[in-house]
């Protein structure tokens, strides 16, 4: 893993209006994430965690800019990402790209899987006609399905084999990112193990590195090399995972491995001194 930082956020802000009266006026902001810092090495996971709401996925789509921030700087290979435009801007996605929570809402019910794992080079000119049809097969066998597949429509799929074609229209440009965005959440425990062995193996395979979103401590501990953690729009502790893990010093972190459950119902579960009402 390089010591140069693939990707460094520093001060990142979102922010959402509020808006009231016939002329919809301004009145205030949803501040969802307020002064974000965190870099991410080359080959490395970071795991962003908290709860629903916390803003961890804000994070993650203004990275993209799917939506624009309001404040602070997103530099990718020291590029400014809030810079760019045009060209440089879709040149750049190439490189960053993103695995969605709803593995069925991310895909074009219309559209079968072919297209919708080859659409991305197209798009950007790498491939077309049988040279197309070769690329898109491979992926689909490098991340678990058939070539037929392609032949195929989402809904003829399971989750685990949906996340699976999400996975290989993410791999698609050979990126340098990949934003997960929850990807196991909605999916049944047996499946997330082997979506979560695909992404490691496709890791150390490509080279990839990982934001991995998720509110799973259990998930984190498994994928993660290091660990922010996320509470109203802010980062309140990181650490290396083991760190985290082990001597959490925040107390919502604390809270956060307190609600993991115990798979052995004969061990104690984590002592917890705080009272329900403890102030974060």
């Amino acid at each position: 893993m390089s010591s140069q930082p693939l990707l460094e956020v520093r001060g990142l802000q979102t922010w959402f209006p509020i808006r009231r009266g016939l002329l919809q006026r301004i009145t205030g902001h949803v501040k969802a994430v307020d002064g974000v810092d965190f870099a991410l090495g080359k080959g490395e996971t970071l795991g962003l965690v908290g709860e629903s709401g916390c803003g961890k996925t804000t994070v993650g789509r203004s990275i993209l800019r799917l939506i624009e921030p309001t404040g602070g700087e997103i530099l990718f290979e020291g590029r400014d990402v809030r810079r760019m435009g045009g060209e440089e801007l879709r040149l750049l996605r190439r490189r960053m790209q993103i695995i969605f929570q709803d593995p069925g809402g991310s895909l074009n019910p219309r559209m079968r899987v072919g297209r919708i794992v080859g659409e991305p080079l197209e798009v950007h000119g790498i491939a077309k006609g049988d040279a197309l049809r070769d690329m898109v097969e491979k992926l689909l066998e490098r991340c678990g399905l058939w070539k037929a597949a392609a032949d195929r429509y989402p809904h003829e799929f399971s989750g685990g084999q949906r996340q699976r074609i999400g996975i290989a229209r993410a791999l698609a440009l050979n990126p340098s990112l990949i934003v997960c965005d929850e990807p196991t959440s909605a999916l049944d425990v047996s499946i997330q193990s082997q979506i979560l062995n695909l992404l490691k193996e496709l890791q150390a395979e490509f080279g990839l590195s990982y934001l991995f979103i998720s509110h799973d401590m259990a998930v984190i501990h498994h994928i993660c090399d290091r660990v922010a953690v996320m509470y109203d729009g802010k980062i309140v502790e990181a650490g290396t995972r083991d760190e985290i893990i082990r001597s959490p010093k925040h107390p919502y972190t604390q809270r956060l491995l307190a609600a993991v459950p115990e798979a052995d119902p004969r061990r104690p579960r984590r002592a917890l001194a705080l009272a329900d009402g403890a102030r974060m």
